[in-house]
Order: structure tokens, then C-alpha cells, then sequence
């Protein structure tokens, strides 16, 4: 892969911009797990390796099934996510692809039904937050860190 510009060298304010985003959710109602589960979907959405990478580590520390990140991107074909959860993959799935319809009205009122207002406010933060960190690693090729396989 080509090396690409880095931009939090060389622009460190835009990135530390994007951190408070971030600063905001840690302190926000959303749940560990389900900030890593919008993480891991919009990311695989977008096809950033990177992050990929990055939230299905960090899922795991906070105690995510392993079954569970290998089926997300199957989520609708299995019974392993609770009803919140689905209205949040839905959700991130419908604003992660906004050039395809957008939000629509369907998904809004069940999210807004299941989650509440406050919540589903920072579901939508978390899903805008994690497609501008993928949109810049994608855009750069941000590199994944290699570490040593065991076979």
C-alpha cells in the first residue's frame, strides 16, 4: 500500500478536534459495548482496517463475545443481538451509507422508541464521530500495526 500524508503530524489540530468528539462520548450514557459495536459496523461499512483492527481489540477488552464481532456483519441473521442493539446497528448502517437514503423514517422511530431521545442523540454523535476517524484513515492509508502471528 502506498504511503500517504499523515495527517495527525502534520495537521495535530484537526485530530485533537475529532478527540473531543470523542472526550464527549466517553462521558456520554452510551455503553462500551455499544460504542464498539457502531465502531466495528461503520468501520466494516467503510472498509477502514484500521479501525476494524483498533474496535474489535477494544470490544474485546471490555467483554464483547468473540462470536458476537464475527457475526456483526451478519446482524440481522442471527438472534445475538438485543432489540436496542439492532435499532443501533440499523441506525448506523442507514447514517455510515447516508448517500442511500438516509435516516429514514422507519429505523428513526424505532431507534427513537427504543433507545430515547438522549440516547439515540448520542448514538448519532458516535456513528458521525467513527466515520470521520475511518474517512481519514481510509483517505491516508493509515497503516494496521503488524504483530507477530503464532501458527
Amino acid at each position: 500500500m502506498e504511503k500517504r500524508i499523515a495527517i495527525d503530524q502534520l495537521e495535530p489540530q484537526s485530530f485533537e478536534a475529532v478527540r473531543a468528539l470523542e472526550k464527549y462520548l466517553a462521558q456520554s450514557q452510551l455503553t462500551p459495548i455499544h460504542k464498539e459495536l457502531i465502531k466495528i459496523r461503520a468501520s466494516q461499512l467503510n472498509g477502514c482496517a484500521f479501525c476494524l483492527d483498533m474496535h474489535t481489540k477494544d470490544a474485546l477488552k471490555y467483554g464483547e463475545a468473540p462470536q458476537r464481532i464475527f457475526l456483526l456483519d451478519a446482524w440481522r441473521e442471527t438472534d445475538l443481538f438485543t432489540e436496542e442493539e439492532r435499532a443501533i446497528l440499523q441506525v448506523t448502517e442507514e447514517v455510515t451509507l447516508i448517500s442511500k437514503q438516509g435516516l429514514t423514517t422507519a429505523t428513526y422511530e424505532t431507534a427513537l422508541k427504543a433507545l430515547g431521545e438522549n440516547y439515540l442523540a448520542q448514538v448519532i454523535v458516535a456513528i458521525a464521530t467513527i466515520n470521520v476517524w475511518n474517512r481519514l484513515a481510509v483517505s491516508t492509508h493509515k497503516p494496521v500495526p503488524h504483530i507477530p502471528t503464532v501458527l
